[in-house]
């Protein structure tokens, strides 16, 4: 671990590209683990023979599912994107999603790019790329297929994943329909267009403007989620993923600019980007809270990819973005910054992963990579997709971080494994080209996994999954099948699970190589994993072993507890603990404030999973009752931790954000944590997290805090308006409404609003915070009942609200054939912030849609839609079977096999330590599990009701002993006689 105090001497000493495939100047570092060879052959020298070709195949991860938009929700199209991402006119109805013109051209550019490599190499490599449709794959596999010398294949897949567009993604951003169009006058504001034609060209993506959309609302004190229409557009922005987010930035400061406010940049070094932000972007949100400021930060993995679209221009990594409403905000976070970037220290440390996990984690897993740097705020630097470089380096503001890090990581590594299968036949002839080709192709299409042959077999990288896959696919070839051979399936694991996997001296591998007939080896440990190998001649030995070793493997969960708790639960001299782990023979760890890095850190840290239970995989349905008998001794205030996502509008997330006193009080108040999404996110979630019984409370004052709308417009006549603007509804009705039912009332008159007939219209405009929507309907009938007192029956135009059934009788009257029961008449259409009438909305928004697309303003884009239709929602079967590997077995339940003996000591193989073996097995206490959550239902209080119901745990005696904080705990006290324990 290196230790870099102060940044500029760092930067002068030391390339921020260190470990990365090239140099700050471009140049290809040399391979630190490459032998050089010495100059001149000496005198004797044996020549060397030419080295065998292989042959080589993988998958082309091409987002073949992606559709494009519904042809009727877009409102302008960029140059050509209507063309790329919806069907021609006359294609059938359900032409699949992977035959989009836009999928199809980009594997017709595959196609073209191997043929442009085979020939430029001169017959050296020879290129070939196939689409199938495998029957458990979902949609198009496209596989490629390389011959050749071994340099040059792996030179040439280089080539191609940094040539493909292989991460094809859209990116959507929610704005106001006021700030892109003249809703008036029912056109486009030209200079939004015009802009978004700009940046399509600019960063080599396509962009549609879409209308509003339903979108999920939850009630913050029941927890209830329902839709309603959201009345701000769309931009979908279609690209790959760095220009898709690139893109996606610009649009968000334009929005900005649109909004008023100034821009400008500031130069910060890539690699401390990250460490600035802080552990969830807590920093950072900081700095935007005390200044006013939007900060827009660049991808943290954009040196790990190579592809660019033509004439596209990418993102300078080290240029931030600031939006403020003053040149002094924008300045002050500029120098807050400085200050930032000024006063880190950086840790360093490079580890060492295998060149086809670090492919497989570019291309599969950047999501979970994603979600370990924001959480501890460091920075993984991998070198570039393809290339031959093993170093991945980790950077973070504190040891302990990069060490979190580090592990994570390669608990991700440890997810791929890499398999052999040779042949032991001297008289094997290896097949022809074509024919390999064909068994490559069918190994690849059905398995998700890259091999590679030559005449002595087969070589298999991937997820654990897709390599026992590929492993199946090739007992089912005659050719690999016939004859003598060998299997070899290597797995990574972590270093403390071995005194785990193996058992007490062995115990356990002994005995599955005595029932499956396989050999295992442990070898190659590092400082974080090491490696199993299973061998075996068969490939029914190496399935049947394979398994049993994956079995035995750990699964693991992890939670919170906190720390006051922790004495109680383990128990004098660990009686406690010790009994709730032999009874359900797993391990349980607790770290306190002092194991994860001393006193006096951040309040993270006091929230991270500090409880690991652990055992073999076949026994994992026993975590769930540990966890629980666990949590039965914790108060429920600080009961399990659970999180809740709440929707508000992302641009009000700014003045959310200037109340940080008051959020910060709220999460004092409930134990809990308010996590507001990145800037560059532009997301709406809200994620709130704590105790299960506090979470609720915690979202509904917090939904207190969230302002809300609800328009209702009736028919305006003279009796109305006598009526709303007399004494009675002023002074009487209108702050009874704000007492008793927590909702402001306003009179409005809105020109754009008429009644079918075109009259005139007026319109009540209901103000409110979030959580108390659910009694607007409520006041809503109050002030029904004032107009029935006062003889008035309004015309209802636009905004009623729906009441829910009383019961299910009348959905039961359909069935009795009776000519006394009349049918019930058909409800009315409503339009409420709760329950919404779809049948309403739509109309309005066709409405607003047809004044769009009048002559005069989008006659072009309407009528060039006509002549397509959009069938690309159509999906097809699911591409990944369920999964049975070890990772995700870890939370599920497996069962025991016969294979083992019924009356075995659970002592002996299931990975609790007895107290004499403890100092066998060394637990690193910064070790820490992602959690897999509960089963444990919430109940959800009643309206009106601040209380929340509790249902106690029903479980069996957990142990709980009497202590000064517990006197009803129930727990028995010693016996006396001859039934003492």
């Amino acid at each position: 671990m290196n230790k870099l105090t102060n940044m500029r001497h760092w930067q002068e000493r030391m390339s921020p590209n260190f470990g990365m495939g090239r140099s700050a100047m471009g140049m290809p570092v040399p391979n630190p683990h490459h032998k050089v060879a010495p100059q001149g052959a000496p005198p004797n020298a044996v020549p060397q023979m030419p080295e065998a070709p292989i042959q080589y195949s993988f998958n082309v991860p091409f987002a073949s599912d992606l559709a494009g938009p519904d042809t009727e929700d877009i409102l302008h199209a960029t140059t050509d994107a209507v063309l790329r991402w919806t069907h021609p006119g006359d294609a059938p109805d359900d032409v699949p999603v992977y035959k989009l013109p836009i999928h199809t051209q980009n594997l017709a550019q595959l196609r073209e790019l191997c043929r442009e490599i085979t020939h430029h190499s001169e017959g050296q490599v020879d290129a070939t790329a196939i689409s199938t449709t495998p029957k458990n794959a979902r949609g198009q596999v496209t596989t490629v297929c390389l011959s050749g010398v071994a340099d040059l294949v792996y030179k040439a897949r280089e080539t191609i994943l940094n040539r493909t567009p292989f991460s094809l993604r859209c990116a959507t951003i929610d704005v106001d329909g006021n700030l892109v169009s003249n809703l008036r006058e029912g056109v486009l504001k030209k200079s939004v267009t015009d802009f978004l034609d700009e940046m399509s060209a600019f960063c080599g993506v396509d962009i549609f403007l879409l209308g509003p959309k339903p979108t999920p609302m939850v009630d913050g004190l029941s927890g209830d989620v329902e839709l309603r229409m959201d009345q701000r557009w769309r931009i979908a922005i279609y690209g790959d993923a760095l220009s898709a987010e690139h893109a996606k930035t610009r649009v968000l400061i334009h929005i900005d600019q649109l909004l008023q406010r100034i821009v400008d940049a500031a130069n910060v070094d890539f690699t401390v980007q990250q460490l600035i932000c802080g552990r969830n972007r807590k920093n950072i949100k900081l700095i935007e809270s005390t200044t006013g400021t939007a900060i827009y930060f660049p991808s943290p993995f954009s040196n790990a990819y190579g592809y660019r679209p033509q004439q596209a221009h990418p993102r300078d990594v080290s240029q931030v973005f600031i939006t403020g409403e003053s040149p002094q905000a924008i300045e002050q976070a500029k120098f807050k910054l400085h200050e930032s970037v000024m006063r880190t220290r950086v840790y360093v440390k490079d580890i060492q992963i295998p060149r086809p996990k670090i492919d497989s984690i570019l291309l599969t897993r950047m999501d979970k990579v994603r979600k370990i740097v924001e959480a501890n705020g460091t920075c993984i630097m991998f070198s570039p997709l393809g290339s031959r470089h093993e170093l991945v380096r980790i950077q973070g503001g504190e040891n302990l971080h990069v060490e979190r890090t580090a592990r994570e990581l390669m608990v991700l590594v440890g997810q791929f494994y890499t398999a052999t299968w040779w042949f032991t036949s001297p008289d094997r002839q290896s097949p022809g080209l074509n024919e390999a080709r064909t068994m490559l192709r069918d190994i690849c299409a059905n398995s998700n996994a890259d091999v590679s042959f030559d005449k002595l077999g087969f070589t298999i990288t991937g997820s654990d999954e897709a390599v026992k896959e590929a492993l199946n696919v090739i007992s089912q070839i005659k050719y690999a099948y016939t004859g003598q051979y060998q299997i070899r399936v290597k797995i990574e694991l972590a270093n403390e699970h071995k005194e785990f996997v193996s058992g007490k001296k062995n115990g356990k591998i002994n005995k599955i190589m005595g029932q499956s007939n396989v050999q295992i080896m442990f070898d190659n440990f590092g400082e974080y994993n090491f490696n199993i190998e299973v061998q075996a001649q068969l490939y029914d030995s190496i399935k049947q072993g394979l398994s049993l070793v994956e079995q035995e493997m750990p699964a693991s969960i992890s939670f919170h507890v906190p720390d006051q708790y922790h004495k109680r639960i383990i128990g004098i001299g660990g009686q406690h603990i010790q009994r709730i782990m032999k009874k359900h023979s797993v391990f349980v760890k607790f770290s306190n404030a002092m194991d994860r890095g001393g006193m006096g850190r951040e309040d993270d840290d006091s929230r991270v999973d500090n409880v690991v239970c652990r055992t073999p995989a076949r026994n994992a349905q026993s975590l769930e009752l540990v966890k629980s008998e666990i949590l039965e001794m914790v108060d429920r205030a600080d009961s399990e931790f659970t999180s809740q996502i709440v929707n508000v509008d992302r641009l009000y997330h700014r003045q959310l954000l200037t109340r940080l006193t008051e959020l910060d009080e709220l999460e004092r108040k409930w134990n809990c944590k308010i996590v507001f999404p990145s800037t560059e996110q532009a997301s709406d979630e809200v994620t709130i997290t704590g105790p299960q019984w506090q979470v609720p409370l915690c979202v509904d004052e917090f939904l207190g805090m969230v302002p809300d709308k609800h328009e209702i417009v009736y028919e305006r006549t003279p009796a109305l308006i006598k009526f709303l603007e007399s004494p009675e509804f002023v002074q009487s009705i209108v702050p009874m409404l704000k007492t008793q039912y927590e909702a402001e009332v306003s009179v409005h008159e809105n020109a754009e609003e008429q009644t079918e007939d075109g009259g005139p219209t007026v319109t009540l405009l209901w103000t409110f915070t979030r959580n108390n929507a659910g009694g607007l309907p409520d006041a809503v009938d109050f002030l029904q009942g004032k107009f029935a007192t006062a003889g008035l029956e309004p015309v209802l135009v636009k905004g009623a609200l729906q009441r829910p059934k009383p019961d299910a009788f009348e959905e039961a009257i359909q069935f009795f054939d009776a000519k006394l029961l009349q049918h019930a008449p058909a409800p009315v259409a409503v339009d409420s912030p709760t329950k919404p009438a779809f049948d309403e909305v739509a109309r309005e928004r066709v409405t607003l849609f047809e004044r769009l697309r009048k002559p005069g303003s989008m006659s072009s884009i309407s009528s060039f839609l006509d002549r397509r239709k959009n069938s690309s929602h159509n999906a097809t079967a699911s591409f990944f079977k369920g999964s049975s590997n070890v990772s995700k077995s870890s939370l599920i339940s497996i069962e025991s096999t016969r294979s083992f003996n019924a009356d075995r000591s659970p002592w002996h193989d299931s990975g609790v330590n007895l107290p004499e073996d403890e100092n066998q097995c060394p637990w690193p206490p910064s070790r820490h599990f992602g959690s897999n959550g509960s089963e444990h239902k919430l109940a959800v209080p009643h309206a009106g009701d601040m209380t929340p119901r509790h249902t106690a745990r029903q479980s069996a005696d957990s142990g709980r002993p009497s202590t000064s904080h517990s006197t009803n705990s129930g727990y028995p006290g010693p016996l006396s006689g001859p039934f003492r324990c």
